[in-house]
């Protein structure tokens, strides 16, 4: 048993204490006050099938728990359904959600001097939410991802949540039957679990697996499946031997395993999102971490699995052809990937990848082989330019034209260009601004997919271009450049851009660039006038105030 463990601030001193008798009300027993207090962070929540599946799992990991001979002590952690949100003002709340997720796991886990924490969460920002407290606090701690959805089927089709966004774009295209529209809504998500294809909550997932906070294999685990239970309480059980050890996360979480999250992520064709929140991952455990280093990574690493958005297969598919470890295996093998990373298993990364085989199965197309990637280098570029001097991000895989230079269609919300493009009022070659949706602006940085699902759906994917100081869902792809920072609220160009004006986007030479001279931009900064906050009063208003730039992960506790 591990000394000076936490609880033994509330479980001894005074043997008639206060303290003692509130927990001998929740279960304690005189046998109990010796063993380690751990903390069951329940995401489990019905407002989203990505959740909904959650209580099981805690449950199975609190009987883990106390067979183990720690003490569970079970608390709720709050969600947001993006996928429900989406496209509306809700949308708002989803990048706060993350802070509010940390800010509670934290504040529960501190109040209570818990041993250690095991952290069950499922939708997009369960995953960062839970690995920033894990981080901040530095106790014993392991993530239990709450797993993916299985694909839907129509018509010979893998089915998925951004299959009915991009439905909305073929339907008022006149693409698309009413019978089929219906159909694909009816059918796109048949059962519990997170986004199935290779979106922001599947790719932190994986993230988190990479940088050694989860179990091999659990990241692409389905939700209603029996292993993700068994893997939930298999994940209990490592937790306890990590706070008997003393094993903390900030030594699992070094910058080596932070380069190895980003590799794979562009090994798997992963969200934009994970640029934003392995950011602020990296802020909270203290390691540097800035956006040219996932340029770097990029330069390095093919993206070797063929996973929608842009390709052909779901998560549930990467799971069967071999899973995160394959991957990590393959790089490596091609020593793109620090093996001697420490990971909660007490194992380092190259010893729990031991019996992995070196390439992946001839008899999948899930992952590809080596010198076969679906391209040759990753697919989260970093821009630059003076439309975003601090940097955006643009995901460049499944673009047929990787340079557009166009006229500026400029809109002040997704609303006004959401309405511009289901009336048809886009044309090829246009490139659509949409500002004052960044974190302060939004404020809350909403993700933009119905503006570009819409796009893709109505033809127009490849031949319009999108910057936005918002973000993308993890179901976006196409010529689109979100994170634009700084943001148009703080007066960054992207607020000066107007109606007309000649826009770049250069995916191969990695810039953004506004093409009005440099005398032109100081006229209309000087005439710029920042507008009034969209929102004065509650959580919106406080994360406005506190929230950084998205180009150091749109945190809100960096200066405090």
């Amino acid at each position: 048993m591990a000394d000076n463990r936490r609880s033994q601030t509330i479980t001894a001193g005074i043997q008639r204490s206060p303290n003692r008798a509130m927990l001998r009300a929740v279960g304690f027993g005189d046998d109990d006050f010796t063993k380690p207090i751990v903390g069951v962070a329940n995401g489990h929540s019905t407002i989203t099938p990505c959740n909904a599946g959650l209580g099981a799992l805690a449950q199975r990991a609190e009987s883990a728990l106390r067979t183990a001979g720690a003490m569970p002590q079970t608390f709720g952690t709050i969600t947001v359904s993006d996928g429900i949100s989406m496209g509306t003002q809700g949308m708002k709340y989803s990048l706060v959600s993350r802070e509010v997720i940390a800010d509670a796991i934290e504040t529960a886990t501190n109040a209570q001097s818990m041993d250690g924490v095991i952290v069950i969460g499922g939708c997009d920002k369960n995953m960062p939410g839970g690995m920033m407290a894990i981080a901040r606090m530095n106790i014993p701690a392991i993530y239990v991802y709450g797993g993916t959805i299985k694909p839907g089927h129509y018509k010979d089709q893998d089915l998925t949540v951004v299959s009915t966004f991009e439905a909305v774009g073929q339907y008022t295209s006149g693409k698309m039957s009413e019978t089929d529209f219906n159909a694909i809504e009816r059918h796109a998500c048949p059962g519990k679990g997170s986004c199935g294809g290779m979106y922001t909550a599947n790719t932190m997932s994986a993230a988190i697996e990479v940088m050694g906070m989860a179990l091999p294999y659990s990241s692409t685990q389905a939700a209603e499946d029996e292993e993700k239970a068994v893997s939930a309480e298999a994940s209990a059980r490592v937790l306890v031997q990590a706070i008997h050890n003393q094993l903390l996360p900030r030594q699992i979480l070094t910058r080596k395993a932070f380069e190895n999250a980003i590799a794979v992520t562009m090994a798997i064709g992963g969200s934009t999102n994970a640029v934003l929140h392995l950011l602020a991952i990296a802020q909270a455990a203290e390691v540097p971490l800035i956006l040219d280093d996932f340029e770097v990574i990029r330069a390095k690493v093919p993206v070797l699995c063929d996973l929608k958005p842009s390709g052909k297969y779901v998560a549930t598919d990467l799971h069967t052809a071999g899973g995160i470890p394959q991957v990590m295996k393959m790089l490596l093998v091609q020593g793109l990937l620090h093996g001697d990373c420490m990971t909660i298993t007490g194992k380092t990364v190259a010893e729990n990848l031991k019996d992995i085989p070196d390439a992946p199965s001839p008899n999948q197309t899930v992952i590809r082989s080596w010198d076969n990637p679906v391209y040759a280098q990753g697919h989260l570029a970093i821009l630059k330019g003076n439309l975003a001097t601090e940097g955006a991000v643009a995901k460049i895989t499944g673009v047929k034209h990787p340079h557009i230079t166009g006229p500026a269609r400029v809109f002040n919300s997704e609303e006004e260009a959401m309405e511009s493009i289901v009336n048809h009022r886009i044309q090829p070659g246009d490139v659509l601004v949409i500002r004052y949706e960044g974190p302060k602006g939004g404020p809350g940085m909403r993700e933009m997919l119905s503006p570009t699902s819409a796009l893709i759906g109505s033809g127009l994917g490849d031949s319009v271009g999108l910057i936005t100081d918002g973000r993308f869902s993890g179901g976006t792809y196409g010529m689109v450049v979100g994170h634009v920072a700084p943001e148009a609220f703080v007066g960054g160009t992207i607020a000066l851009v107007e109606e007309g004006d000649s826009v770049t986007i250069d995916a191969t030479a990695r810039r953004l660039q506004l093409n009005v001279s440099e005398e032109i931009l100081s006229q209309r900064r000087a005439q710029w006038v920042q507008p009034a906050p969209r929102v004065t009063r509650g959580v919106l208003a406080k994360y406005a105030r506190l929230v950084s730039t998205a180009s150091r992960g749109a945190v809100t506790d960096e200066n405090l």
